[in-house]
């Protein structure tokens, strides 16, 4: 689902209410009356940093989801997570993804990992701070760091991975070696950028490593570009960039590990080294 909300009404706590009513109005094509059978949706996905405030701590809004939820269907989400230690003066919180039961209980948390400076830390924080400087995200104190990647069961599909934003283009740690995963979601806020080259190359990067891993990838942005792409890069749906949306699709079969997820960079060098000598052979017959 792509809600396509501008980043003044995402993050601002006063918007609270058209945020939800827009998630729910746009889930709704899938899940609601009208669907009547036509579709069985097992999961429902939306994008980054989903609400301007702490879903877990917003009980009528989790129990609106909820009621949006039918009893097949999972929901995973992006949303701002308070630590267990925060508190008014130490408002420590999580850029996380959260996977939804139909009867609203948490089934699974994961906690990015690989930070954005300056959009979601500030490096060297109580100087910057003290000029008057904020990140992106105007999260106090900025985002604290998960602990690791890992993949989460989703009833009715594969292991999946979660990557917020940026973590989709990291290709060799992306992935965990040890746990490899049947699919992976992207969830991410390109609105930062605008109608730009930026959501765009965004979206290349993470094309780029669903090729490298052999992998589905499902990607829901806010403002685009949300696509399913099948692990050797083919679109198969998409929704462009700037419209709000629904996207329906099954999910692709993943592929088994790929040269690259076996092998890794070790054969860069010798492309290197082979581009070389074909480059200097061509300037010797010159």
């Amino acid at each position: 689902m792509q809600p396509n909300l501008q980043q003044d009404e995402k993050f601002n706590y006063s918007s609270k209410a058209k945020v939800i009513e827009r998630y729910l109005r746009l889930s709704d094509r899938m899940t609601g009356p009208q669907s009547n059978g036509v579709h069985d949706f097992t999961l429902l996905i939306w994008p980054e940093s989903a609400f301007p405030f702490f879903l877990t701590r917003e009980p009528d809004a989790l129990a609106q989801i909820t009621g949006l939820l039918k009893p097949s269907t999972e929901l995973i989400t992006g949303a701002v997570r308070a630590a267990a230690d925060a508190s008014p003066s130490n408002p420590r919180a999580y850029n996380s993804v959260y996977v939804i039961d139909p009867d609203g209980s948490i089934r699974g948390i994961y906690d990015k990992v690989h930070l954005v400076p300056f959009g979601e830390y500030l490096p060297l924080q109580r100087l910057l701070e003290g000029l008057g400087l904020r990140n992106l995200t105007q999260q106090i104190g900025g985002f604290q760091s998960g602990d690791r990647r890992r993949a989460m069961e989703v009833p009715g599909a594969p292991t999946m991975l979660p990557l917020i934003c940026y973590e989709a283009i990291f290709p060799g740690v992306a992935v965990p070696k040890s746990e490899r995963p049947g699919w992976l979601v992207n969830v991410t806020n390109d609105g930062w950028f605008g109608i730009s080259s930026g959501p765009y190359q965004h979206f290349q990067q993470a094309r780029m490593l669903a090729i490298s891993e052999g992998l589905p990838l499902v990607r829901a942005a806010n403002t685009g570009i949300s696509a399913v792409v099948d692990p050797v890069g083919r679109i198969v749906g998409s929704l462009p960039l700037g419209v709000e949306g629904v996207l329906d699709s099954s999910l692709p079969r993943a592929l088994a590990p790929t040269p690259y997820v076996r092998f890794g960079d070790i054969g860069l060098p010798f492309f290197f080294i082979i581009s070389l000598i074909a480059v200097a052979r061509r300037r010797m017959r010159r």
